[in-house]
């Protein structure tokens, strides 16, 4: 089964920074980012990216080299992103969000860095760091002087614009480089397919690590409008509420939790930003569609949410579904609908053949998006990149390791990841399809499932419930999940939180989830 995105031509340099460099020219007054009161134009931007360019190539970091930035969100931020990508190196970011032990693990994973950006905050996280580090408190001096026009280096869709960090099978962090071509087709189709503009302003609400920050920071430069940036390490949502009403956003990129939570705080305050704007692009985990559902038929609700799919060694979105084309109950999963431009889906079993509609098997990606790989990769995820034969001609192919099927509307549907499922008294099962029947059950806002094992080393599956009003008994939605789901799905334990927690990407936090319950039970012999 293989579903085709439309075929769209890209021009001979297919590189992101060119398209803003354009609208430098085009409109040199207009606010390019706006951060805690600082402003700054697109003339202004252009010029101090063009001398941080300078600066890199000076040092010998130009084309081919990577640039490591470990600065909170900022100007200074989005500078040093323009400036490397101008010099024709790839930019690599390392979150301030993480610990400082995680930061100098995730330092050591990429070869060849050739130095990397901090501020007088982030410094001690990544230090005393094995490479160059450049403060940009220091920077107006080293820039004063150095040119404020572009720099002469020919830069080409094929090569590296940036790289971020992926879990491994092996527990160790991957680095998966991304190429300008697979970037500005994702740009490109955006803007072509949700008619962005100059007016299209964007809120970057997830972390800096995070794979579809790279997409929201430079989505609204790529079409001329302001990127609003939010003075917060952590997601803050109170201050992305009064930041959504205050300042003309039109447009979210965000993870399904984040979403929930900004639904929320809008529902609790009767507030309408939310409904205001023309688009929130979503997903990164399994959607629960009841948890939005009350808020997306409110009347006059203009925001159109957009359901999407991708993984970050593809250029972060693979698919998209308009949710309005979902009701919900008539089906157990949201579609996430159909490819991108010039992007390919395919559908294939164990044997890495195509199967029918309706049909499980493992979702592939090929086509413009697919990455450049791992940086240094032997490891085993390196084989995940592959060519496979369609029509007699060779594709390069990217095996998601996630499940799927296409429907009979031609929309791609998600099931979980083919390695998620675990045996639990002799049956394989997704932990994510007990979320979903929890989240049906009245009363129970949110769910997420994880797996724990008991003290002989088996394992079972232990449910954290946010309730919607008063507590739930245990017993009681044990009884409910038993008329839904046969007795080998239903979780041995019942945690009543008041909300799961989420990771700095504003996905939910499973790791700290199994040390709450670790916390709880460590004296009952079982163990997350």
């Amino acid at each position: 089964m293989i579903l085709q995105g439309k075929r769209v031509a890209l021009p001979s340099a297919p590189v992101v920074h060119r398209r803003f460099e354009e609208h430098a020219r085009a409109t040199p007054d207009a606010v390019a980012v706006f951060c805690a009161g600082q402003q700054v134009t697109y003339a202004e931007l252009d010029a101090r990216a063009n001398r941080f360019a300078h600066l890199l190539l000076a040092r010998g970091h130009g084309r081919g080299a990577k640039v490591g930035i470990c600065l909170d969100y900022s100007v200074d931020m989005v500078v040093a992103v323009l400036g490397t990508l101008k010099a024709g190196a790839a930019y690599v970011p390392f979150d301030p969000s993480y610990p400082a032990a995680r930061l100098r693990l995730l330092l050591g994973q990429v070869p060849g860095l050739a130095l990397i950006v901090v501020s007088a905050a982030t410094a001690p996280l990544v230090g005393p760091a094995a490479v160059e580090t450049v403060g940009v408190e220091e920077l107006p001096g080293r820039l004063e002087g150095l040119p404020t026009t572009r720099p002469d280096v020919p830069v080409t869709g094929d090569d590296v614009c940036y790289a971020v960090f992926t879990s491994g099978s092996t527990g160790t962090p991957k680095v998966t480089a991304v190429r300008h071509e697979g970037w500005f087709n994702l740009l490109n189709w955006l803007t072509l397919e949700y008619g962005l503009h100059s007016g299209s302003h964007n809120l970057v609400v997830s972390a800096f690590g995070f794979d579809l920050s790279q997409r929201s920071l430079m989505m609204p430069l790529f079409c001329g409008a302001t990127q609003h940036l939010m003075a917060s390490r952590n997601f803050d949502a109170a201050m992305a509420y009064r930041m959504l009403g205050r300042h003309g956003i039109r447009v979210v990129n965000c993870a399904s939790s984040t979403l929930y939570l900004l639904v929320d705080w809008e529902t609790a305050r009767g507030g309408d930003a939310l409904t205001r704007l023309d688009y929130v692009l979503f997903g990164g985990e399994p959607l629960h569609v009841e948890r939005i559902a009350d808020w997306a038929r409110r009347e006059g609700n203009g925001c159109t949410l957009l359901h999407q799919y991708g993984v970050a060694e593809c250029t972060d979105v693979a698919t998209s579904f308009d949710l309005a084309g979902h009701l919900p109950g008539e089906h157990d999963i949201a579609p996430v609908g159909r490819p991108a431009h010039n992007t390919d889906i395919h559908i294939l079993d164990e044997r890495m053949r195509g199967v029918g509609v309706g049909e499980s098997g493992e979702i592939c990606i090929s086509g413009a998006g697919v990455g450049a790989g791992y940086l240094g990769g032997t490891g085993p995820e390196s084989g995940r990149f592959t060519t496979v034969e369609v029509d007699g001609v060779p594709r390069r192919l990217y095996r998601t390791g996630d499940r799927g099927h296409v429907n009979e509307a031609g929309d791609l549907v998600v099931a979980g990841r083919m390695d998620a499922q675990v045996k639990v008294r002799g049956m394989r099962i997704d932990p994510t399809d007990v979320e979903r029947a929890l989240g049906r059950l009245a009363g129970v806002r949110q769910a997420a499932v994880v797996v724990g094992r008991t003290g002989s080393g088996e394992a079972e599956l232990i449910a954290f419930v946010v309730p919607a009003g008063d507590d739930l008994a245990e017993n009681d939605v044990r009884a409910r999940l038993l008329e839904a789901l046969p007795r080998n799905m239903v979780p041995a334990r019942f945690l009543s939180i008041p909300r799961i927690p989420l990771s700095p990407h504003g996905k939910t936090d499973r790791a700290a989830l199994a040390e709450e319950f670790r916390k709880q039970y460590a004296d009952h012999g079982t163990t997350a």
